[in-house]
């Protein structure tokens, strides 16, 4: 894995011990020197990894998927190739690759037990796979869909997950069993996400534009709320509230949804009622991955090129070229437009954008690996 310095690497840095010893915890304190808002505008570019192990004459692997572990130490991809690659993120350097070549890999997470992540197939069959990271070894499969997987979502604070899938099904999962705990039928239910709390989880429609709110303990009563994406678009073209919707995600502070979107924008929504705070207007356009559950042979499936700072005050966003970033507090024009508060220059493409949820620290990816930290000099 060959890794490309960069201006800032000359800073001084903390060193670790390497380990695999992954760890999750409920409701983590950020571990940051200096706080999202003092340093969001000094990001840069800081380190580049590309895969010198690709054979000569084939192109880079896609990233699929980027998750950091919850003490933030370790960075995770999933890539085209079939396999998931670990990194050191203090260190700044790659430490293990991991192979799934007879199932495929696509949405790799870690989850709460040390050094263990599941993930889903891309062959084979649809079943989600639960690896330790240690020795490369299957500890369990969660088969039950029949159609390909669109996302997984770990729950905050218990062993529990949900995975949405095209077969018009969403499973709610235990890690300690292979037999799902709960099913639901819907129509295109493409999306999943977690309130910070864990007590509330939410299913995104994109075809009916609608996103489903429903209370974990009792979900089997149906929704107890239903947000209406189409009448709560604002600016945006109707065609963004029934296609292309990429990342669904709750801020850490509870306040706000936000609904990723390959359209011109995506939608800050109000986390209690549903309605639009902010269409967040991309300066630069969006990325060339399709959203998930849309198909097109030979093009990358997006797992979500947006997503909020952990203090849950900042959108940022990819796309064709720089990191948008949108303060959330900031007032939107009277259209409730709410164009970016600051702009990260960096020439290459953004297709996948995931914060660290402990350090003040980025990772984006299309066909190489970029870290960003904060100049210590702007």
């Amino acid at each position: 894995m060959a890794s490309t310095p960069m201006d800032l690497d000359d800073a001084p840095s903390t060193t670790i011990t390497p380990t695999l010893n992954i760890t999750r915890n409920s409701n983590p304190t950020p571990a940051m020197v200096s706080t999202v808002t003092e340093v969001i505008p000094n990001f840069r570019p800081t380190k580049l990894f590309t895969r010198d192990d690709v054979k000569e004459g084939r192109p880079q692997p896609h990233i699929l998927s980027i998750d950091f572990d919850n003490a933030g130490d370790l960075c995770m991809t999933s890539e085209s190739d079939e396999t998931i690659q670990i990194y050191n993120v203090k260190e700044g350097r790659h430490d293990k690759t991991l192979f799934s070549k007879k199932y495929g890999v696509k949405l790799a997470k870690f989850t709460h037990t040390a050094s263990t992540i599941i993930y889903a197939s891309t062959k084979e069959n649809h079943a989600i796979r639960y690896l330790s990271a240690h020795d490369n070894t299957f500890l369990r499969y969660f088969e039950g869909h029949e159609g390909s997987v669109t996302d997984l979502s770990m729950h905050p604070g218990s062993d529990d997950f949900i995975s949405c899938s095209a077969d018009n099904t969403v499973c709610l999962w235990n890690i300690q069993t292979k037999q799902y705990t709960g099913k639901l039928f819907l129509n295109s239910p493409t999306l999943s996400a977690w309130d910070p709390s864990g007590t509330t989880f939410a299913i995104a429609l994109p075809p009916s534009g609608n996103i489903l709110l429903y209370d974990y303990k009792s979900y089997h009563k149906g929704p107890f709320s239903t947000f209406d994406v189409l009448k709560a678009r604002g600016p945006a073209e109707a065609e963004a509230a029934f296609k292309g919707w990429t990342k669904l995600e709750f801020s850490n502070d509870g306040k706000h949804i936000l609904v990723g979107s390959r359209g011109a924008g995506h939608f800050l929504l109000d986390a209690f009622e549903g309605s639009l705070k902010a269409f967040l207007r991309k300066p630069n356009g969006s990325t060339r991955r399709l959203a998930p559950g849309e198909y097109d042979n030979g093009t990358v499936e997006s797992s979500g090129e947006c997503c909020f700072s952990p203090d849950g005050r900042y959108v940022l966003s990819g796309g064709k070229s720089d990191i948008a970033v949108w303060d959330t507090l900031a007032v939107p024009d009277t259209n409730k437009v709410l164009s970016p508060t600051h702009i990260l220059e960096e020439k290459r493409e953004a297709a996948v954008v995931q914060y660290n949820p402990r350090y003040n620290m980025l990772a984006t990816g299309d066909q190489e690996l970029l870290f960003w930290l904060p100049d210590p000099h702007a």
